[in-house]
């Protein structure tokens, strides 16, 4: 298991650039599927959690050549389905959550796609019901061994219809999509998920032929198709490593540049960093951090009552900056309750922090009211667990705060989703070293 080794207390200066998107490299890696055509997909991350899915697709027959730092060409041509039903990938389908994407594109283009319980971070009960429910209203026939924990869904030909969706999934709404692309008629999705890496893959899939209008809203009308074929496709920056940068300048009190950051798609993540006090200046597609010597103060609302921030679907603020935004409130002047809706076990770090010598009441598994310490106490360092991957990068940049060494364990957890973080905060100044 590994380890960081962090030396707290030191301001970091220069400019970082941040990895391909996580979250859209696990849907846009499936829908290679949908094709036997060639698709090259370039600003892919070198993280643990796509580089399984990866992997599970090369096991699957895809045919993938890496053709650059962060480039690939994958050609689904010679899909062994076989290995679907094979005890190795009972296994390798256990251990990736986004693997549960590959069921839509199987579906779609081959009559069945199967896929064991998906594992991933542990924030939380996920539901796959609307994956399933929306490829039953397609026409798919479901079935479920609760022994093995394997889903199958089959079907000979989907056909389009109407659908509301449940819940905004977005992964639900991603296998929905690519399912749809090449069903029979038209399908109708309505609650669908509008998240910029949802955005990104209908207009892969549009580029490859299909045809989907509504991108971008809640809505989204899909006209079937007969087949697919390939297409160049390059990732979005990660919004979610695009607010770690943020909250690491405000804490460490660095003036940090991040670079390329797609502002037209971080929706309301820069204001809602501006409400924590924080200064986020656009300069041309940069973010430019100053060093906040003197601190930053939590607005409160008009009335002047408490500051709320809460997740919500797109474009509401992201659950996964959540822990980000508890940390950085640790240092800020001001107070403000975090009110985490969708995953209720995604606030229990929040005991290394007071551990830490942070201010938070912990109100019930969804809550957390945390009082700033506006500088005036530093965090101490100590020895923690990453639980995931977001409480990881959060406690990182708590370190990182602290005066004195602080130790990390588990550190995969924070690989899954941050590309060779160690080497790259470095290169900022940040003293911290991997120990395996």
């Amino acid at each position: 298991m590994g380890t960081f080794k962090i030396e707290g207390g030191h301001q970091l200066k220069g400019s970082i650039q941040p990895q391909g998107a996580k979250n859209e490299a696990l849907q846009i890696l499936c829908a290679v599927l949908l094709t036997p055509e060639v698709v090259t997909i370039n600003n892919i991350p070198d993280i643990v959690d796509v580089n399984k899915l990866i992997k599970l697709l090369g096991n699957l027959g895809v045919k993938i050549e890496k053709i650059g730092k962060g480039s690939y060409t994958f050609q689904a041509d010679e899909v062994d389905l076989e290995y679907l039903e094979s005890d190795a990938f009972k296994v390798d389908g256990r251990g990736l959550r986004g693997s549960i994407m590959i069921v839509g594109p199987l579906l779609a283009r081959f009559g069945k796609g199967y896929i064991p319980k998906p594992g991933g971070d542990k924030i939380g009960r996920r539901r796959l019901d609307t994956h399933f429910e929306g490829l039953i209203n397609l026409g798919a026939k479901f079935r479920y061994s609760k022994e093995e924990q394997f889903y199958g869904v089959e079907a000979d030909r989907l056909k389009g219809t109407y659908m509301l969706l449940e819940e905004a999934s977005v992964t639900g709404t991603a296998n929905i999509v690519m399912a749809a692309v090449l069903a029979e008629g038209q399908t109708t999705i309505y609650n669908a998920a509008c998240e910029p890496y949802l955005q990104q893959l209908c207009k892969m899939l549009n580029r490859m032929g299909a045809k989907i209008s509504g991108v971008g809203s809640n809505m989204l009308i899909i006209d079937g198709v007969e087949s697919l074929g390939g297409t160049d496709h390059t990732m979005l920056p990660d919004m979610i490593e695009i607010g770690s940068w943020i909250g690491l300048a405000a804490m460490t009190k660095s003036e940090l540049t991040i670079k390329n950051v797609s502002w037209n798609d971080l929706g309301i993540i820069p204001s809602v960093f501006r409400k924590l006090g924080i200064t986020v200046e656009k300069q041309g597609d940069d973010i430019h951090i100053p060093a906040h010597t003197n601190g930053y103060e939590i607005q409160s609302f008009i009335d002047g009552s408490i500051l709320t921030i809460s997740d919500a679907p797109w474009p509401g603020f992201t659950p996964d900056l959540l822990s980000i935004v508890l940390v950085v409130a640790t240092q800020a002047r001001g107070s403000v309750l975090i009110h985490q809706k969708m995953f209720e076990s995604r606030l229990f770090f929040v005991d290394k922090l007071i551990d830490m010598g942070a201010k938070i009441i912990l109100c019930d598994p969804h809550r957390a009211t945390v009082i700033g310490h506006d500088f005036k106490s530093t965090l101490k360092a100590m020895t923690m667990t990453s639980p995931d991957i977001r409480a990881g990068i959060s406690l990182l940049i708590a370190a990182l705060s602290a005066k004195g060494t602080s130790t990390i364990q588990n550190i995969e957890q924070i690989d899954r989703g941050y590309e060779n973080i160690d080497e790259r905060l470095r290169a900022i100044g940040a003293k911290i070293e991997r120990v395996e």
